[in-house]
């Protein structure tokens, strides 16, 4: 791991030790957690995004629901 220099106003290390405490965990591996769970939802918003363009460009069509529904395996009531 490497080690790095983080600057926070004063209210929001409060809220950061309160918030590691309560998760019983140090500071650190809160903000560890942040980050990832940050990323990852920049992530889903960028496949999102490139979904909706996608769709955008290529809209689905009648044709494309009936060719599914040819191919699709429905379970029987």
């Amino acid at each position: 791991m490497a080690t790095i220099q983080v600057v926070f106003d004063k209210e929001l290390l409060r809220a950061a030790n309160r918030a590691a405490k309560r998760a019983k965990v140090n500071r650190s591996a809160l903000i560890r957690e942040a980050v990832r769970h940050h990323l990852r939802q920049v992530e889903t918003r960028e496949l999102e995004r490139r979904d909706r363009e996608g769709y955008r460009k290529y809209p689905d069509t009648l044709d494309d629901a009936v060719r599914w529904e040819r191919v699709a395996a429905w379970p029987e009531d």
